[in-house]
């Protein structure tokens, strides 16, 4: 959202740091996967964002998108939001080969490790961050998450936050 998500920050010896947002409520919406290679164990980032609520049609865009990529059937393990379910249904009935869905369990988001992926950015490198512009927001979150695609050690970390295994 355009609020920002206020965190500590350091400023000079009696001044304290003010920020003045305006109360707008214009978003974006991410969708991103983590992924890993079975054979080299690579970690990839691919994601895609909208300046509006992620609707199953952008959903089917980005895994066939992901599909064209990596020309192999992939596991998706995914929380079970609505859109994801009718997603999954989708690409059961139209293209069942592409895919194999596992879900995560109900209300464990610290299961996923893309939503490590959020908290970084969101809370850590744009912790504070100010604009009046949803554009100027869209460009921020894709350059926070393109930079993450360039660090493998830090996404390894975020499987790791969520506990889950890697071999």
């Amino acid at each position: 959202m355009l609020q920002p998500v206020r965190r500590r920050t350091w400023a000079p010896s009696g001044q304290t740091p003010v920020q003045h947002a305006f109360d707008r409520h214009d978003r974006i919406s991410v969708i991103a996967t983590l992924t890993m290679s079975p054979v080299l164990r690579q970690l990839g980032y691919f994601f895609a964002v909208w300046q509006h609520n992620i609707t199953t049609d952008q959903a089917i865009w980005f895994l066939t998108e992901m599909h064209r990529y990596f020309r192999r059937k992939i596991i998706i393990i995914w929380d079970g939001s609505s859109v994801h379910r009718s997603t999954a249904r989708h690409f059961q009935t139209h293209h069942p080969g592409w895919f194999q869905f596992e879900p995560l369990p109900a209300y464990a988001p610290d299961l996923n490790p893309v939503e490590a992926s959020w908290g970084h950015t969101k809370h850590g490198e744009l912790a504070n961050f100010l604009t009046n512009d949803v554009d100027h927001l869209q460009a921020a979150v894709e350059a926070s998450l393109e930079h993450k695609q360039h660090q493998p050690k830090l996404l390894r970390s975020f499987f790791q936050a969520s506990e889950l295994s890697l071999e």
